[in-house]
């Protein structure tokens, strides 16, 4: 029992895990031992062009915009972007591999605003056509997760801004590639977190920045999301992608909801970093029990063996010192929640439902009250000014739309986004590293520095700028 804790020993598979979690150089391991793969998980890759902190573009005034992949999220993002409105932007291309998906925005669109889009869809490389086009200046990249790099690498390549749907990336070794081709290209690459932009994470972000919580700690975020239903459903995952990856992978899938605005209000790549992560799963016990449950003629019908333990912890330390437990639990009956709890010297807050408690007031969380007080007078401005908007339009309360107009807005002024591929790297590679880290017997693990010392400079985040 001693030898499974040691830091050094032997891995018997350790090409099979370095091509796992996407090391570089991933086909030299052979033969390794735990400290090779740790030092390989965590080793800079040499720099192919200029850093893109703060990019700018000259001003866009109407974006041309195109979207590969349309079903659940988008189809969304072509509804959002639509209602964005004409003087913004514009729908140029959509793209799906399934004709009657396409058909489906397409329809859409026409009947709601007048867009007609080109329609490319029924081969499987359709979507480089969309990226070649010199009228589109913006790629929105929603397949499922296993596309997102080659499709916007591909598209940077061409000249095109990307956003990508969450995560950014599966691996290591991917997300190196997205911050090299982003450099090398000088073209931007955002992953689209919308909870980075919902009202609640918001109006914490602004408290943080006006030293309303003082010192920032600690803060415990998650995706607790019962998505059995869907996992097993033939339909809703196109080909049932998602629930592959939960079969054979063991680790945190879906890091950057809970995770982005954490890291937001950290600072983290603008003054602070995430420097290592412990990750632990839980059993595997809900997608074999829900196995049995589904028709037989479902490909998951009594499958066992689910490689994904129930539920995954991860605890990350930052370069100052703070401390953050990140959750992952897609199949308990567990309520949603995102935990979004956040700990300073001076506050402290926990979501689901929002609840705050500043230091001086009687103890406990503040009155009703008290609290509505706060939420009005630390209100976000940008919410402050689309909540109208947001409203009417909708998408998961109306985040979803702040963040394409914001996004595009920005595009329109030649204003550098609020998010950059080093927070896309950042976030996303908590992936792979837990993925290592539960193989290897929960060891801490090390993130890589996708700004190669560029995270130590302190920049004010885009949307904190105006």
């Amino acid at each position: 029992m001693q030898n499974k804790f040691k830091r050094r020993r032997f891995i018997k598979n350790a090409a099979a895990l370095a091509a796992l979690v996407g090391l570089p150089g991933k086909n030299s391991f052979a033969k390794a031992e735990t400290d090779d793969l740790l030092d390989a998980a965590c080793r800079s890759l040499p720099a192919k062009g200029k850093p893109v902190f703060g990019l700018k573009v000259p001003p866009i005034k109407q974006v041309g915009v195109g979207i590969i992949g349309l079903g659940n999220r988008g189809y969304e993002h072509a509804r959002l972007i639509n209602a964005v409105g004409l003087e913004k932007t514009k729908l140029v291309a959509i793209c799906d591999i399934r004709p009657e998906i396409a058909k489906r925005s397409a329809d859409f669109l026409k009947e709601n605003g007048g867009q007609e889009p080109q329609v490319y869809s029924g081969k499987a490389d359709d979507w480089k056509q969309l990226c070649q086009r010199d009228d589109i200046d913006l790629v929105i990249i929603a397949t499922h997760w296993d596309e997102h790099v080659p499709m916007a690498l591909y598209a940077m390549q061409q000249g095109k801004h990307v956003a990508l749907e969450v995560p950014a990336a599966l691996t290591i070794e991917e997300c190196w590639k997205l911050v090299n081709t982003a450099e090398e290209t000088q073209r931007n690459c955002m992953m689209l977190e919308n909870v980075c932009y919902g009202n609640e994470e918001l109006w914490l972000l602004n408290m943080v920045e006006k030293g309303i919580f003082g010192t920032l700690t600690y803060a415990e975020c998650a995706y607790i999301h019962d998505l059995r239903e869907l996992l097993f459903s033939k339909t809703y995952y196109y080909k049932q992608w998602r629930t592959y990856h939960i079969l054979e992978r063991d680790g945190n899938l879906y890091p950057t909801h809970g995770l982005g605005p954490v890291a937001q209000y950290m600072g983290v790549g603008r003054g602070d970093r995430f420097d290592f992560l412990v990750s632990m799963s839980s059993l595997q016990a809900g997608m074999d029990a829900h196995s049995d449950t589904v028709e037989p003629d479902n490909d998951f019908y009594k499958k066992k063996g689910f490689k994904h333990g129930d539920i995954n912890n991860c605890l990350i330390k930052t370069d100052k010192g703070r401390s953050i437990l990140l959750q992952h639990d897609v199949v308990s009956c567990r309520p949603y929640n995102r935990i979004n709890m956040l700990t300073g010297t001076k506050a402290f807050h926990k979501g689901y439902p929002s609840k705050l408690s500043i230091n001086g007031h009687a103890h406990g969380f503040l009155s009703d009250d008290d609290y509505k007080t706060y939420r009005e007078m630390h209100a976000h401005p940008l919410w402050e000014k689309l909540q109208k908007l947001a409203e009417k339009n909708g998408g998961h309360g109306g985040m979803d739309f702040v963040m394409l107009w914001r996004m595009i807005d920005c595009f329109n002024r030649g204003l550098p986004l609020d998010m950059d591929v080093y927070d896309a790297a950042a976030w996303s590679v908590v992936t792979p590293l837990s993925e290592l880290s539960v193989q290897l017997g929960s060891v801490p693990v090390r993130f890589p520095d996708f700004t190669r010392g560029g995270w130590q400079e302190e920049r004010k985040l885009g949307v904190m700028a105006g």
